[in-house]
């Protein structure tokens, strides 16, 4: 691939791993977990959203890092993860059941009742 070409790519990576990570973490939530699915989730699937959004948000700044220092990196993550957190409020508030796409395991019968 261009060179030139590598550092938004992998920018653009970055912004949806925070997407994703935020997600993730905003599911494991109990609030919005009813807001999405209707039901609470077992503690086994509020574990696994919270861990795999951690390790998104980390991979968001592994990528921010290989594109540029790590004072620009930093900055540019932040961002991205203020972004990120905005961008999933706004999907809360306005169509929850979009958010269904990151988790596309869980279902009502994962979820308590």
């Amino acid at each position: 691939m261009h060179e030139s070409m590598t550092a938004p790519l992998l920018l653009l990576a970055a912004l949806l791993a925070s997407v994703a990570g935020m997600g993730w973490l905003a599911l494991s939530m109990p609030i919005h977990a009813q807001q999405v699915w209707g039901a609470a989730l077992s503690a086994g699937t509020v574990r696994v959203l919270r861990v795999v959004g951690a390790l998104a948000l980390a991979a968001a700044l592994v990528l921010c890092l290989a594109v540029d220092h790590a004072t620009m990196a930093s900055l540019v993550w932040v961002m991205g993860l203020t972004a990120a957190a905005v961008c999933v409020a706004m999907t809360l508030s306005w169509r929850p059941h979009w958010l269904r796409w990151l988790a596309p395991w869980v279902s009502a019968r994962t979820a308590d009742r």
